[in-house]
């Protein structure tokens, strides 16, 4: 079983940065594939940003490429969303994510672990 513990969010103004945190509980964290996926109310959950064990693969919806950035240290059980240049449109419960392959994360096809959510307004 896995615990996942996001923190960060807030709200900020248009432009501005924020960086979520995701803490993971288990002794496994590099098996696993990370991801960040972001809800408003009324829609689906999206898929925002997936890392690969090792760190060494990302991908990202293209609305937040260029602006948002994940990253992890295995050796803290961690996975970051570093977002710049934040937009209205951001407004959303961020949630994290654990995956036992990197397309269950990046295609939300068999997400093992969900954190309970973060919650990210940027208003205007």
């Amino acid at each position: 079983q896995v615990q996942l513990v996001e923190s960060g969010g807030g709200l900020v103004q248009a432009g501005a940065s924020l960086r979520l945190s995701c803490v993971a509980s288990g002794r496994t964290f590099s098996n696993y594939a990370m991801g960040w996926f972001r809800q408003v109310p009324g829609k689906e959950r999206e898929f925002v940003a997936v890392i690969s064990g090792s760190g060494r693969v990302t991908d990202y919806v293209d609305s937040v490429k260029g602006r948002f950035t994940i990253s992890r240290d295995n050796a803290k059980n961690t996975v970051y969303l570093q977002m710049n240049s934040l937009k209205p449109e951001d407004t959303a419960v961020y949630y994290c994510a654990a995956g036992v392959s990197y397309g269950s994360i990046r295609y939300n096809s068999g997400v093992a672990y969900w954190g309970k959510g973060t919650r990210v307004t940027v208003s205007s």
